[in-house]
């Protein structure tokens, strides 16, 4: 007998696979984005960011943050990160990130390359997390003033961090306090910055220039758009410099309109907010359902859409015996990450096959 999901399969469409957890970039489009892409392709539009999705940008996310800032369309975080630290930095600087810091680990030297030879300095974390205290130390002995010293000119961290925790806004107000009683402008990772503030419910001006961050770098990717990022500058002398910039980096999108376009429909509305709400919700579900197991343990609190986790090395391989996608850390641990359209019924096979299995079902 052929069943609805025979034809379906039969039609062209691929059957169902078990749930994907290696990240959020896994993902497809949000239906709302994928809609004002479509809407974006009708006629013709000037280009290279001078159409007038893309100069709105400015006063719709100066609405946002409560205060008039610049925004910058880019197609990559780790263009928006490199970017952003070009306009803080002379070449002989530093930027001070924690140990687990993307523009440290995970970007190939991108920072250093359009700082044109600045250096990322790592510093201990917990949690992913920057302590004052390690800060101050830090920028205590930093060799002010001597030229065979590389000198602290950026304090760059991520809301959230790498670890799937966040920072309340006084704890990224106090490191800011900190960064400039020595000089240094603050720049803010937000990857998953949605996610940071679906979490705390605060306002977005809480976490970024009431703070002190001077740049944002404004992430859409990992929660429902297409190739969507952008650097938000909270002062708006940054925004001509980096037109330049990003044009020299290869930045300025002939077809600007595609990527602004997500951007104004990701934050209409509360979209961003909605789906972001929706993946932490998932990674609290998945995190309760493991727990549950014997021996399995949580390594950082669970505060957004990741989970790093101990978990028996019988979970584990059965998890993968049955097709489920996740990072395996080495070490008897994983990383797990939930996205906007991660449904509850998939969390619920993942942990029930994750049991089975530590049970030796």
């Amino acid at each position: 007998m052929t069943t609805m999901r025979d034809r379906d399969t039969q039609d062209g469409e691929a059957p169902e696979l078990p749930l994907n957890l290696r990240s959020d970039n896994v993902t497809g489009i949000a239906p709302p984005i994928l809609d004002a892409i479509l809407r974006a392709n009708r006629g013709s539009m000037a280009s290279y960011g001078a159409d007038e999705r893309t100069l709105g940008l400015g006063e719709r996310f100066s609405e946002l943050f409560g205060k008039r800032c610049a925004v910058q369309p880019l197609g990559t975080g780790t263009a928006t990160n490199a970017l952003a630290m070009s306009l803080l930095t002379p070449p002989w600087g530093a930027i001070v990130c924690s140990a687990v810091s993307h523009v440290h680990d995970s970007e190939c030297g991108a920072a250093e390359l359009f700082t044109g030879g600045a250096k990322v300095t790592p510093l201990p974390e917990a949690d992913g997390k920057l302590a004052p205290e390690t800060l101050e130390r830090h920028l205590a002995k930093a060799g002010w003033g001597r030229t065979s010293e590389v000198q602290p000119a950026v304090l760059a961290i991520a809301q959230a961090t790498e670890r799937g925790t966040v920072y309340q806004p006084d704890e990224i107000a106090a490191l800011a306090a900190i960064a400039r009683r020595h000089g240094l402008k603050v720049h803010l990772d937000g990857a998953r910055f949605a996610n940071a503030l679906a979490a705390l419910g605060c306002a977005p001006a809480d976490l970024t220039w009431k703070a002190g961050v001077d740049v944002l770098s404004f992430g859409g990717t990992k929660n429902g758009c297409l190739a969507a990022e952008a650097i938000v500058m909270f002062d708006e002398n940054l925004a001509e410099p980096l037109r330049f910039r990003a044009r020299k980096a290869g930045h300025i999108f002939s077809k600007m309109r595609f990527v602004s376009a997500q951007l104004e429909a990701y934050v209409e509305n509360g979209l961003w907010l909605r789906l972001a709400a929706h993946a932490n919700a998932m990674a609290a579900r998945v995190a309760t359902g493991l727990e549950e197991i014997e021996g399995a343990r949580l390594l950082h609190p669970v505060d957004i859409n990741e989970v790093f986790m101990a978990l028996p090395d019988a979970a584990r391989e059965g998890l993968k015996a049955d097709g489920f996608g996740f990072y395996d850390r080495g070490a008897g641990t994983v990383r797990l990450v939930t996205a906007f359209d991660t449904r509850p019924e998939q969390v619920d096979a993942f942990v029930a096959s994750a049991r089975r299995h530590a049970a030796g079902v």
